[in-house]
């Protein structure tokens, strides 16, 4: 049976919420009539994160697959859930539930229309709803980091919100475009989106609702050395996009 939509969720010792993410997925597929796959991406966690995945019980026509990686990063984690899949859409969300599934209806729509081949959810559009918002020392970080990559790669210049976590793909497009990715880290973003509008593929924004996640794993303070290297790694990877 084909799959029309893979569900990949990256996790780093998220145990406490791997279960209701794979619920809330499972839901949303069972809601729309959708065929569809969750993937699980553990990032060497050192709790029980795939083995609450693993035990997590979902209706049966939902396909359920959990990734034991090494720990090398957000990146890698999604990575290989999106070379796993085998989806006609790939829908990617962080864990925790900070965004509603049904956002990601129209960005579906889309890219079945063929109107885009990457729709990224944005906390940056006037129609976005922010329930919760970030802290002030993350939202400091989140300007300055948006100029850093402006000024690195001026074609993401359009886009407002790189680093949200919540995207679609067309599948084939995405299994292609990461295939081809080297960054392992928080950057993983920027370089695919850099290879996409290098190769010519429209990628749209979508407004979201959005609920910051207190309990997130990034660190802005150890983020920052890694952020300026993945930069000038992915400028030499791709030249300047």
């Amino acid at each position: 049976m084909s799959v029309e939509l893979s569900i990949v969720i990256p996790a780093f010792n998220e145990a406490s919420k791997i279960r209701g993410d794979m619920e809330r997925a499972a839901g949303f597929l069972l809601a729309q009539g959708l065929s569809g796959e969750i993937i699980v991406a553990d990032d060497g966690s050192t709790d029980d994160t795939a083995g609450r995945a693993e035990q997590t019980h979902v209706p049966e026509s939902v396909t359920v697959r959990v990734l034991t990686l090494p720990h090398r990063g957000k990146g890698h984690a999604v990575r290989a859930g999106v070379l796993a899949s085998c989806g006609q859409e790939v829908l990617c969300v962080d864990s925790g539930g900070c965004t509603p599934l049904a956002n990601a209806i129209q960005a579906i729509k889309w890219i079945q229309a063929g109107s885009c081949q990457i729709a990224i959810g944005s906390r940056k559009l006037a129609a976005s709803c922010i329930v919760q918002r970030q802290a002030i020392h993350r939202r400091a970080c989140s300007a300055i980091f948006r100029r850093a990559v402006v000024w690195s790669f001026p074609a993401l210049r359009g886009l407002s919100d790189t680093q949200c976590g919540f995207k679609v793909y067309a599948g084939d497009v995405a299994r292609a475009l990461f295939a081809e990715s080297a960054i392992d880290g928080f950057l993983f973003d920027v370089e695919v989106l850099a290879r996409a509008i290098q190769k010519g593929y429209t990628v749209r924004e979508f407004p979201i609702e959005w609920t910051c996640d207190l309990d997130s794993r990034l660190s802005t303070s150890k983020a920052l050395m890694p952020v300026v290297s993945d930069l000038i790694r992915i400028r030499r990877l791709l030249g300047r996009v």
